[in-house]
């Protein structure tokens, strides 16, 4: 022991000599106050890079080396340890805690103690059986549900594992890699860019214009802008906080549990919460145990009293013997309350969230968010992104225009003059934060912004060298790309005075432009060339490619002070055309939304013609759709807005802003959003969105940390999939939902009322007379439920653990995507639901209640003469009630695995084969059971015969349940929270002189003739005696435009419309979802003969807006 204690001391000094700057004091670099004093004392950037064993060119070693393990040792790893998980050994405990089951404990210890006392008991010698298999069954019932919990448990924290892992661009042995976020060390350097969240506290190295969002931390709304103590800037890089602009590299100085993120996230460890429909299940379950525990406290009520008077009434004297069959009451009741309580529910949720997610994963989701499983369900509206979204995010320059030429790539360094292709390449190289390293699939090729690698390796072409470029020109100012600004800027020192670079949107690169460089690569006014380049930048755009405009200035020193980007006056070099190739997989997906009533978006910063072109390749661009770019989709009032919603199909050049307004407002219609995003200023709309999708591969760590779930191939086809997990998570529940119900009133009515007229006295007056000898004849009839506690609590097993994961776990079928989505507020139990419930509960009871009052006279046909007579009330007799209750459910779970009027529970059935092994081994033990249970199961063993019966009296229910699904039921309309999509009637407004000039010269075209005019029948009236206007307008631009047509300007007023109104020839106002009427003023267009404006009347739904003519709406 003395030996192993001074082997550590000695390892110990060793790390000190190694290591000798202490964690607490790497710890105070970024506490609050920053510690300035504390760097300067460790010598600055250079010293504490030599007390931590680094280069701050090179980083640490590739290597590994006992330096590397020391220093592991000493400053930990950059994970944090695993929250405590609940042990099954706890988990077995809060399900024994339940008061239910803690009475029905007790109950059943009194039963073995009366059962074992001679005075208490007829049979003390086997009066505790009872009891005991009472507890057994418990102990089964909590086991298998427990361990069930603790399955699903691990499987939550190995998904949320994967979700924490990512990478981050760092430099080791001198080389640029990708480093796993959970190898990140003490002493590495570690590359930053906009959008990242930084991984480790650490000081800053180098960059340009990094500025970090410190607010959460420190308080400070203001960026911070990162730099040198020297220049008076602060040098602390704090983890968790965000950089927000510009790029750079840090030294690590703290990870982990050391790091200053890492001590707060330990702090606020919570408990997950419970997802909406997990609160939602759970409160139903309150609802059903309540009323199970009436009819329990009920039936105490009736059959105690009852028990006393007939004993009264044929003189039977009452003794310490009646103790027991009271305990069994007392029983009975505690169990019908254990039945009633449908556990399972909450329990069926968290199995079909757990199953769903790692199917997901597999399938390229990462689920961050549980909730979003259910939301994904009811999506009725996709926002996507273009690029890697919709297209494979694999980019090339295949054309453009530099100096008047290159059609094509071949012999293109032959085609441009020398001078300007330096200028060329030396932007492409300088304006770049892409480089070349090894990826994490180990193989080299660029990193970064797949449209700086598209011009990095377009510069290839040329002979360029971006490194040698980087080391030749130093950076004076660097003016990083943002979605508002559609471009990138860097100043570099140029011969003596200053270049600047731009690189960005084509179309507002040439509005920057004053001059252009011609053929032999001389300048020239832009005037002469530049409806040439626009002209280049639609053919290009015209072709789905998108387009990038490069161009220069040179300056003096002095001639202006660089703080805002003097991206004015520039040179324009050209245009180049890169292609994205859209994902062959798309348009199918895209399709599939359509059938399964999911309005999907193309949301871009990409230009208008570009944006039009993909999507109509894809599918989301239809005949009718209007294509919009975002500074006028901004400008729109509400009302404008909510008119052009329901056909707007394409947001082009827009920024986050647009999208979260875009977002916003289609949530306040009622709509499910689910939103696509990559970038750092997508987190706002992300977490605006019922459901949030960020970009495994191009995303930010913004845009991560704000989604809800991660697309980890960044592949549009994955979203289908997340919305047809969604929607078969929620099918799951409620086929749970359609079969326990059933198992609950049957259950519970069998029992109450079989406790209720079982009737003791008579029954042992007719056993005594009958004076057999053989096995059934000997038997007494029993006082209580027809089913035992023993045999309920089976029961209960099979209707929850069991059924849950049977049906919690069915995998998902094209079918679910041939429907509507699921209404945000349809409740949980629909009509079907209801029908199939009410109708396999209603026969079930009619089959067990003939068996109970019958059975014992039908069943006396199928058993040999040998048998003897069945009595009434008997072992025999109730072990058939039982049985057949038993095979009732397992058919009837069968039935649970098709919802509404699907015809067919066998269709896939062997696709689960989950679901399949949990009725094997219910029905094995159901055999065991019986067969071999004896006293401890209150059963007795069945003849060959009375099997089969059984069987064919549990199959009736797959018929019927045919029967009641042929039934057709209509299910009521779901209404939104708040009136979205009433019908809306665009109408003139006051003549106004101004107004004539909203539209342009050209006026707006409509995009449909076939509505008819207000001369074809009276308009309707308003509530002032106004008529309303009869004939369509439009706003917006079509599917076959090319430009927007601008949105006039309108105001909104309301009118009560109280019955079905005409407006037109095969038209008219059906009978409203809400009591008011949006009329949408609109611009007037007058003819010779004064004629009122255009109208469009939409009909009101809970999922958008719908253009049907009345024979489509008049219900």
């Amino acid at each position: 022991m003395t030996g192993s204690h001074e082997m550590e001391s000695i390892m110990l000094d060793s790390m000190e000599e190694e290591f000798p700057v202490s964690v607490e004091t790497l710890g105070k670099l970024v506490d609050v106050p920053k510690g300035f004093d504390t760097y300067a004392e460790l010598g600055g950037l250079s010293g504490l890079s030599t007390k931590l064993k680094s280069n701050i060119k090179t980083g640490l070693p590739l290597e590994k080396s006992s330096t590397e393990e020391n220093r592991v040792l000493k400053y930990s790893k950059n994970i944090l340890p695993d929250p405590p998980h609940q042990p099954l050994w706890s988990i077995v405990l809060d399900a024994l805690s339940d008061h239910i089951l803690i009475l029905l404990i007790v109950a059943a210890v009194v039963s073995i103690v009366l059962g074992s006392i001679d005075y208490t008991s007829d049979h003390p010698e086997t009066g505790w059986i009872d009891g005991v298999a009472i507890l057994v069954a418990v102990i089964l019932v909590v086991g298998i549900t427990s361990l069930n919990d603790f399955k699903n448990q691990a499987r939550f924290r190995e998904l949320n594992d994967k979700s924490n892992d990512k990478e981050v661009k760092g430099i080791r042995g001198g080389e640029q890699c990708q480093i796993s976020i959970f190898d990140v060390k003490v002493g590495d350097i570690i590359s930053l860019d906009t959008g990242d969240i930084i991984c480790a506290d650490g000081v800053f190295i180098e960059g340009h214009a990094l500025k970090c969002d410190e607010s959460s931390i420190t308080g400070e709304s203001d960026p911070i802008k990162k730099g040198q103590p020297q220049d008076n800037m602060d040098p602390f890089l704090i983890s968790g906080s965000m950089v927000i602009e510009g790029f750079g590299t840090m030294l690590v100085t703290a990870v982990g549990v050391n790091s200053f993120n890492g001590k707060t996230m330990m702090g606020l460890r919570v408990a997950s919460e419970d997802t909406p429909l997990q609160m939602k299940l759970s409160v139903l379950a309150s609802r059903i145990g309540y009323f199970g525990m009436g009819a329990a406290i009920l039936m105490l009520l009736i059959a105690i009293p009852k028990y006393f008077i007939q004993r009264k009434v044929h003189d039977i004297e009452i003794t310490r013997e009646d103790a027991q069959p009271i305990v069994q009451l007392v029983i009975s009741a505690i169990t019908i309350v254990v039945v009633a309580v449908p556990e399972g529910l909450p329990l069926a949720v968290t199995m079909a969230l757990a199953y769903g997610m790692m199917k997901m994963f597999k399938e390229n989701n990462l689920v961050r968010n549980l909730a979003s499983c259910e939301t994904m369900g009811s999506a009725t509206t996709i926002c996507s992104d273009k690029t890697g979204t919709l297209t494979q995010n694999v980019m090339s320059v295949v054309t453009g225009t530099i100096c008047g030429v290159f059609p094509t790539l071949d012999g293109i360094a032959q085609k441009i003059p020398k001078h300007v292709q330096s200028i060329l390449t030396d932007g492409m190289a300088i304006n770049s934060n892409a480089y070349e390293g090894v990826s994490s699939k180990g193989k080299l090729e660029f990193i970064g912004s797949k449209t700086e690698c598209a011009l990095l390796n377009f510069g290839k072409l040329f002979g360029c060298d971006y490194n040698e470029v980087r080391k030749r020109l130093e950076v004076v100012e660097l003016y990083p790309f943002s979605s508002a600004r559609k471009r990138m800027s860097v100043l570099v020192k140029h011969d003596q005075n200053l270049r600047l670079f731009t690189k960005g949107a084509s179309e507002i690169i040439l509005g920057q432009c004053g001059s252009y460089l011609d053929e032999a690569g001389n300048i020239r006014p832009i005037s002469e060339a530049k409806a040439y380049f626009e002209e280049q930048i639609n053919n290009f755009a015209s072709d789905a490619l998108r387009t990038i405009g490069l161009a220069y200035r040179d300056f003096q020193y002095g001639e202006c002070d660089f703080k805002e980007p003097p991206e004015n006056n520039l040179v324009f070099i050209g245009i180049v055309g890169i292609k994205d190739p859209l994902r062959p997989e798309v348009p199918e997906a895209v399709e599939i939304c359509k059938r399964a009533g999911i309005v999907v978006r193309m949301v871009t910063g990409d230009n208008l013609v570009t944006a039009q072109n993909i999507a109509r390749n894809c599918g989301i661009l239809t005949e009718g759709g209007l294509c919009m770019e975002g500074p006028k989709f901004r400008e729109l009032s509400q009302s404008e807005m909510d008119a052009i919603l329901p056909k707007l199909q394409v947001l082009a050049r827009s920024s986050p802003t647009d999208k979260q307004l875009l977002v916003g407002r289609l949530k306040d219609l009622g709509e499910v959003v689910a939103v696509t995003g990559d970038g750092t200023n997508d987190g706002p709309a992300l977490k605006l969105a019922n459901v949030g999708f960020s970009m495994g591969i191009s995303g930010t760590e913004v845009a991560i940390a704000a989604s809800d779930v991660v697309l980890l191939d960044d592949n549009f086809a994955s979203i289908v999939r997340a919305v047809l997990w969604g929607r078969n998570i929620y099918d799951a529940i409620c086929k749970f939902l359609q079969f326990q119900l059933t198992v609950n009133v049957v259950a519970v009515t069998v029992a109450f009322i079989g406790t209720l007229t079982s009737d003791v006295v008579e029954d042992k007056d007719n056993s005594s007379s009958s004076g057999s000898a053989d096995k059934v004849t000997e038997e007494e009839p029993r006082q209580g439920s027809p089913l035992t506690a023993v045999q309920l609590l089976w029961v209960n097993l099979i209707m929850d653990t069991l059924a849950a994961l049977a049906l919690a776990t069915e995998p998902p079928t094209p079918e679910l995507l041939e429907r509507p989505p699921n209404g945000k507020n349809a409740p949980l139990i629909t009509r079907s639901m209801w029908k199939n419930i009410i109708g396999q509960a209603a026969l079930q009871l009619a089959i067990l209640f003939t068996i109970l009052y019958q059975g014992h006279n039908i069943f006396q046909h199928f058993v040999p003469q040998a048998h003897g007579p069945i009595i009434k009330n008997g072992l025999h007799h109730y072990t058939l009630v039982f049985n057949c209750f038993v095979f009732l459910q397992l058919f009837n779970e069968i039935n649970a695995r098709v919802l509404g009027s699907r015809t067919n529970p066998f269709k896939n059935f062997f696709n689960n084969p989950i679901f399949i092994a949990v009725m094997i081994f219910t029905l094995g033990v159901q055999i065991i059971f019986v067969t071999f249970g004896g006293s401890a199961t209150s059963t007795d063993s069945l003849y060959i015969v009375e099997w089969i019966c059984c069987v064919v009296v549990g199959a009736i229910s797959l018929p019927v349940g045919l029967l009641l699904r042929k039934i057709p039921i209509r299910e009521p309309v779901v209404k939104n929270e708040i009136p979205v999509h009433s019908e809306a009637v665009y109408t003139s407004p006051s003549p106004n002189p101004s107004s004539s000039n909203l539209l342009g010269s050209g006026g707006a075209k409509p995009i449909s003739k076939d509505y008819p005019t207000s001369g074809e029948s009276t308009p309707p009236i308003n509530d002032e005696g106004s008529p309303l206007v009869t004939r369509k307008t439009s706003v917006g631009a079509s599917a076959n435009d090319n430009i927007n047509t601008p949105i006039p300007s309108s105001s909104s007023n309301l009118v009560n419309l109280n019955k079905p109104t005409q407006v037109g020839r095969g038209w008219q106002i059906v009978r409203q979802t809400h009591k008011k009427l949006v009329v949408i003023n609109a611009l007037k267009e007058f003819s010779q003969n004064k004629e009122p404006g255009l109208v469009d009347v939409v009909r009101g739904t809970n999922r958008g807006s719908l253009h049907l003519p009345v024979n489509q709406i008049n219900n």
